[in-house]
């Protein structure tokens, strides 16, 4: 997240002082014009004025303002900075001036591309290289070399083996096309970032600044604070729900992990533990309706589906993913006989939904918008930004109201948290406009399909393999753009759905957050929970068990993407929900009492059976009824179990009593 500490010039201050508060006061200003103008371009404020403006002229600024953001706000080890720094600044005016121009001289340019102009090869120039520096800057070296190995494949893809081979690139031709051709850099991920995430941002930013993100912590902790290990169910639970707002897994990380990390650590929590727990429910929020995270908007673009049918479609699978989360915290917090939260710390869940409850609004305003009246994605944001702005600075949160000047910071802190994504989808671009030129993903396709020999199962195997490599270290709208353009496209041609294709490889991609050895969202959950990386990354991984079937059972079964006739859903939901509590028993090894091995993997397969969606493959109703009859027979066995110690527990009571 961008942001830090403010310096304040004291009396007499030095000049160099006077630069840092200069350079902190424009950085600033940049990002709340960065903000202003996203919304003055959804509100189609040009046409006030009578002005035709092209989209790629607004996204041209917009890229020049992240820029210049970017070089002001983080040095050349990629660290958040707010010393006055020359070089820096020389490249933040240049990425600022390169952004201006290209948005004042498109209508122009856009026509002489042909030619190769020397203005256009300059700019276009300019444009890639900071593009590529920012993006190491912002998000680390990963993306990065991706990036630049791509644009290398480009100039060598055709010396390469006939299998493989690129077309011919021009150098001269290449630059221009990545830096101003709209498939390249000013291409469909910017645009989506412009147009339609920085409002949900700016959203977020506006329900923290006003109580909202204390408002679901707060509700979290009425609704499960009382029970077993109540610590850890506030972590699920409160992340899921500040997830719809963020879509982010660090961000998510970061705001809700400082309570519900040490808050698990003193309910009894190992913690690496707590940090797993963290980590899972963070990370699962970039799937988590209404929002669904950056990259499922992208994903809407691709597949050229409507928002509210990809939102849907992801419901399920992220319901299961949290199910199995909660129930892995109950059975462990009974394992380890960690108690609830202590009564005086739980907030009364009337006096909290009495005290918050238009933070719910905007939640209500989007849906409405989305599904009741068609709107785009972007528009029902802005209506539910507009109810937020309205009801939450005159309500507040428990007798507290944001300030004038918090909510001035307020698309400040907005503007600086969209650079990285403004950052992240225009080097994404980048990569599409190379495989675009050169042809290499047509032919990356082949090559996944004869090395899976054409089988279905194979190709998922391999393409969830090379989703999580391709994930490691990089952040899930570059992952997912890569995905989609590499491997979706060989799966769709093998018969896949193409939505379950596209959720596919990003579930997987998403999963880098959490799986070893880059796990950007464990870590971070580590560092706050002072726990080893490593330790807590593999606790990740075991709570989020799930997120590494689902998706091979979505591609078998739409059923479980809400596809399908009713009766089916709803069947495959139960019997998923069911099989989920019996694997969940099987890893934690505990139900009434802790269970041996032969006890672990009987539930565990048992669970594993009525998981399968029914008509998954040939045989799966066969498998599923015998899940359905173990699972039976488990249940009455749990009961039985049950009332045996209930009955043992009174007759030591009574016998206490006698005594």
């Amino acid at each position: 997240m961008m942001g830090g500490p403010r310096p304040r010039a004291p009396a007499g201050d030095s000049p160099m002082t006077r630069l840092e508060v200069a350079k902190t006061r424009a950085e600033a200003a940049l990002a709340g014009a960065l903000m202003v103008m996203a919304i003055l371009w959804l509100l189609n404020a040009p046409r006030w004025f009578r002005l035709a403006l092209y989209t790629e002229q607004y996204m041209a600024m917009a890229l020049g303002l992240a820029l210049c953001l970017l070089f002001l706000s983080y040095d050349v080890r990629g660290v958040r900075r707010d010393d006055f720094r020359p070089f820096d600044t020389a490249l933040a005016l240049v990425g600022l001036a390169a952004g201006v121009y290209l948005a004042l001289r498109y209508p122009v340019l856009v026509v002489t591309l042909v030619g190769r102009p020397l203005e256009g090869i300059v700019l276009a120039t300019a444009l890639v290289a900071l593009t590529v520096e920012g993006v190491r800057r912002a998000t680390g070296l990963a993306l990065a070399l991706v990036i630049v190995g791509f644009i290398g494949l480009a100039t060598v893809g055709h010396l390469l083996p006939p299998e493989i081979a690129s077309r011919p690139v021009d150098l001269t031709r290449l630059i221009i096309y990545l830096g101003i051709d709209t498939n390249a850099i000013l291409g469909t991920p910017l645009r989506i970032a412009v147009q339609v995430i920085l409002v949900f941002i700016l959203l977020g930013r506006l329900l923290a600044a006003t109580g909202g993100s204390a408002f679901f912590t707060d509700l979290a902790s009425a609704l499960v604070g009382r029970f077993r290990g109540g610590a850890g169910k506030i972590a699920v639970f409160g992340s899921m729900l500040f997830g719809a707002i963020s879509g982010s897994a660090v961000a998510n990380v970061v705001g809700t992990g400082i309570v519900t990390i040490p808050l698990m650590k003193r309910s009894g929590f190992p913690a690496p533990m707590a940090g797993g727990i963290e980590a899972v429910a963070s990370t699962g929020g970039q799937l988590m309706p209404p929002i669904v995270g950056a990259a499922v908007f992208l994903m809407a673009e691709f597949i050229e589906a409507p928002y509210g049918d990809v939102m849907l479609a992801a419901l399920l699978p992220i319901l299961l993913y949290y199910i199995a989360l909660f129930v892995q915290v109950d059975l462990a917090a009974a394992r380890h006989g960690l108690r609830a939260v202590p009564r005086d710390r739980i907030p009364r869940t009337w006096a909290t939904l009495s005290s918050g409850w238009h933070f719910l609004l905007p939640f209500v305003v989007f849906l409405v918008g989305v599904f009741s009246y068609g709107m785009q994605p972007e528009i029902a944001a802005l209506w539910a930004l507009g109810a937020l702005l309205v009801t939450a600075p005159l309500l507040g949160y428990q007798g507290r109201r944001a300030r004038p000047s918090a909510l001035l910071r307020v698309p400040v802190d907005a503007g600086r948290s969209a650079v990285e994504i403004i950052l992240v989808t225009a080097g994404a671009g980048i990569v599409i406009g190379v495989l675009n030129l050169s042809g290499f993903a047509y032919a990356l396709s082949l090559i996944l399909i004869t090395f899976a020999g054409e089988s279905v199962v194979v190709l998922l195997l391999l393409a969830a393999a090379v989703s999580i490599v391709l994930g490691v270290g990089m952040p899930t709208v570059g992952v997912y753009v890569l995905l989609a353009t590499l491997v979706a496209p060989a799966l769709e041609q093998l018969g896949v759905d193409r939505l379950a294709a596209h959720l596919f490889v990003l579930y997987f991609g998403m999963l880098s957050m959490i799986t070893p050895p880059v796990a950007l969202a464990a870590y971070a959950a580590a560092n706050i929970a002072e726990a080893d990386p490593w330790r807590t990354s593999l606790h990740a991984v075991r709570l989020g068990w799930t997120a590494y079937i689902v998706p091979f059972l979505f591609v078998a079964s739409p059923s479980l993407l809400l596809s399908g006739a009713p009766l089916l859903i709803a069947w495959t939901a139960l019997t998923a929900v069911a099989g989920i509590w019996l694997v969940t028993i099987g890893f934690v090894g505990f139900t009434v009492r802790p269970l041996g091995p032969p006890a672990r993997i009987l539930f565990a397969a048992i669970g594993l059976a009525l998981f399968v969606p029914p008509y998954a493959f040939p045989g799966a109703p066969l498998l599923e009824l015998a899940g359905v009859i173990g699972g039976l027979g488990l249940a009455a066995w749990l009961y039985l179990e049950r009332r045996r110690d209930g009955a043992v527990s009174a007759a030591s009571a009574e016998a206490g009593e006698r005594s």
